[in-house]
């Protein structure tokens, strides 16, 4: 299990926005698919919101790879 972290400016991130950025998905679509199956959780707890504001220490998984989101 890796983890990578995203530098982000402004007040937050979407989660499917975040998947996308770091690769985990490669579109906004299979991003929806995989957070509306519960695929994806946020900070250790299964997340079907898509559109969940993340903040700076929120850490995303999925397919066993984290992602740490930093706001600046």
């Amino acid at each position: 299990m890796s983890e990578q972290i995203i530098k982000v400016e402004g007040e937050f991130i979407r989660l499917q926005d975040l998947l996308k950025l770091s690769g985990l998905c490669e579109t906004g679509g299979h991003a929806k698919i995989v957070v509306q199956n519960g695929e994806v959780k946020v900070n250790g707890e299964v997340c079907t919101m898509r559109g969940k504001k993340l903040r700076t220490d929120d850490i995303a998984e999925f397919e066993g790879e984290k992602v740490k989101v930093i706001l600046t």
